[in-house]
């Protein structure tokens, strides 16, 4: 019968939902993976001994390029854009330090899954655990770069003030943002395996689009250029390195890009669960 046949098919349950596949999934890594930091913590810490294993200096060396780097470029663009060494040679070094983390985060961030694939294939353990170990690394390395900001403040005093502790929840703002950065670019890379070098390409290039050997409020008191130099305001990074380095530098916050990074985080937050909600079983078999 005809009714009875569309009265069965409205009693047949839905097809269930396919396990791991729900945000329920997605959070639930996040939270088992943030239960087992002291098995990430060690591993990032083990990530930096070996490394510099068997080196006298260890991991003072990534203080020592970094600053080589930083007072290189400090002299030579000092020269160009005729600015007194001591203004900015302090922008400089910070902006150095802070993009460190944030190209840190997204360069290695394209192969975390990939490069921790026998521990995915062999441990089952949340995949969170592998960009938590990420950050922490990162996190480790900012702290050793720290040094030469400190030496900075004594040959290149700043007008630091008690308001410059906002540097604390900005830093903590910049790692809720590189976990979920990692995430998305770890598991969308290792799906396709030839985003990895075109990421790595693309921070190089951010690298010179960002202002961290120049200086964006000396191209705005240039009328030439000021109108131009706005379109800097559209990179995002631009934004994540303001957040960290105005403080350190003892300059007033600006409060749009507080807004700015929270409205990026909460974005990419969202996007992230999305991913993983669909696709963060299959990481195990795409590595």
């Amino acid at each position: 019968m005809p009714g009875s046949t569309a009265a069965g098919a409205a009693n047949t349950p839905a097809a269930p939902r396919p396990p791991g596949r729900d945000f329920r999934s997605a959070f639930a890594d996040l939270r088992r993976g943030w239960e087992q930091r002291e098995l990430w913590l060690q591993l990032g810490w083990q990530d930096i001994r070996q490394r510099y294993r068997r080196s006298v200096l260890g991991p003072i060396w990534i203080t020592i390029s970094m600053a080589v780097t930083a007072i290189a470029l400090g002299i030579l663009y000092s020269g160009l854009f005729g600015i007194e060494l001591a203004e900015l040679l302090p922008h400089v070094l910070v902006g150095m330090i802070v993009w460190g983390f944030i190209s840190g985060c997204i360069a290695e961030g394209s192969e975390v899954f990939v490069s921790n694939s026998g521990l995915i294939t062999h441990l089952p353990a949340p995949i969170s655990i592998h960009v938590y170990r990420l950050v922490w690394r990162q996190t480790l390395f900012f702290a050793h770069n720290l040094i030469v900001y400190a030496v900075m403040l004594i040959v290149f005093p700043q007008p630091l003030r008690w308001t410059d502790l906002s540097v604390f929840p900005a830093m903590a703002l910049l790692i809720a943002n590189g976990i979920w950065v990692a995430l998305l670019i770890g598991i969308v890379s290792t799906r396709f395996r030839d985003l990895p070098p075109v990421t790595q390409s693309i921070v190089q290039l951010l690298f010179f689009l960002t202002p961290i050997v120049w200086m964006y409020d000396v191209l705005l008191e240039n009328p030439a250029v000021a109108e131009r130099a706005r379109w800097v305001e559209i990179n995002p990074l631009f934004h994540f390195v303001e957040l960290i380095r105005r403080p350190m530098l003892g300059q007033d916050q600006q409060w749009r890009t507080w807004f700015i990074v929270i409205g990026i985080a909460v974005v990419g937050w969202a996007l992230t669960l999305l991913v993983m909600r669909r696709y963060r079983g299959r990481v195990a078999y795409w590595v």
